[in-house]
């Protein structure tokens, strides 16, 4: 029996004008190679993370640049005898370079909402247009496993606490600079471990922020009192910032469940979902897209990602 080879992965986004008016307006783009009119999209390249993809792509084929909102269903299907799939995110513009004509996409157009189904040229897109307006708004709560670090049994400090990142490690750190870039991350929390603070580092000093060091979330603070761990994680669920929180494997457990619990989530919602397993690789994470309701913060979507070895 012939293996099923894997899907080809591509990520895109869907724009609305940033000008509010009465009958919203999304951003189309014309690909004369197959006529056709549909969102900002494209592959991901070798060892590219999707929401680097979907912002680069949207960027390129239409001078916008992005950041990323609430994460929108993935769309499935098969083009030129290859199973495709395409992961979309809404994009929020915060820079503008200018549409540049050439031969992927030579006309980008803003359309009204109303008009999707008769402008785009795939029923798939416009029903997307259509899920990603009645999103409510959102703001990203990343939880993020520091980088590759060096070995313990290499390490011969007195203090694992000073254990750094590996080559390897240093890395996967400028990876996630563009990765926290993509969801437009303002506030950046970490474990004063030099591991954890190497991560997040070069992104804080990117922003033009200093990294907040916060002891609740450190191995050595978890293993002293997992309650004041539970405690300050669920103090930052309520702040509707963009924010980035770094902590240690161990620790992963205790901090995702404390949020699951301030979301009102049971056991049974999460313990079953791949998306809030704890097992994350090093440079990996789980990021919740916040709405802000009268009763305090609910999960209005999840996702989780790996980096990929480059």
């Amino acid at each position: 029996m012939a293996k099923e080879t894997e899907p080809i992965r591509a990520a895109g986004v869907v724009v609305f004008h940033p000008e509010m008016d009465p009958d919203q307006h999304f951003l189309a783009v014309h690909r004369p190679s197959r006529k056709d009119w549909s969102l900002p999209k494209g592959k991901v390249d070798a060892g590219e993370t999707l929401p680097c993809a979907a912002v680069r792509e949207c960027d390129e084929e239409t001078g916008f640049q992005v950041s990323l909102s609430t994460r929108l269903p993935s769309l499935h299907y098969t083009a030129d005898g290859q199973n495709k799939v395409v992961d979309y995110w809404i994009g929020r513009v915060r820079g503008d370079e200018g549409f540049a004509p050439d031969e992927e996409v030579d006309e980008i157009r803003w359309v009204p909402v109303s008009g999707a189904e008769d402008f785009l040229t795939y029923p798939d897109d416009a029903a997307l247009v259509k899920h990603a307006i009645t999103a409510p708004p959102t703001t990203p709560l990343i939880i993020l496993r520091h980088a590759k670090a060096m070995k313990r049994a290499d390490f011969d400090g007195d203090d694992d606490a000073d254990r750094p990142l590996s080559g390897r490690g240093r890395g996967e750190a400028k990876r996630l600079t563009d990765v926290l870039d993509a969801y437009g991350i303002e506030r950046v929390y970490s474990s004063p471990f030099k591991r954890c603070l190497s991560t997040v580092n070069r992104y804080a000093k990117s922003i033009g922020v200093d990294v907040q060091l916060e002891a609740a979330i450190s191995e050595s603070g978890h293993a002293f009192d997992p309650s004041v761990t539970e405690k300050r994680v669920t103090e930052l669920l309520v702040d509707p910032a963009p924010m980035v929180v770094c902590t240690h494997r161990p620790v992963l457990p205790t901090v995702l469940s404390a949020l699951a619990a301030g979301l009102n989530l049971t056991p049974e919602d999460t313990h079953a979902d791949p998306l809030w397993d704890t097992r994350l690789a090093p440079g990996g994470m789980v990021i919740i897209h916040r709405e802000w309701t009268p009763d305090g913060p609910r999960a209005y979507a999840v996702e989780q990602h790996q980096l990929p070895r480059s």
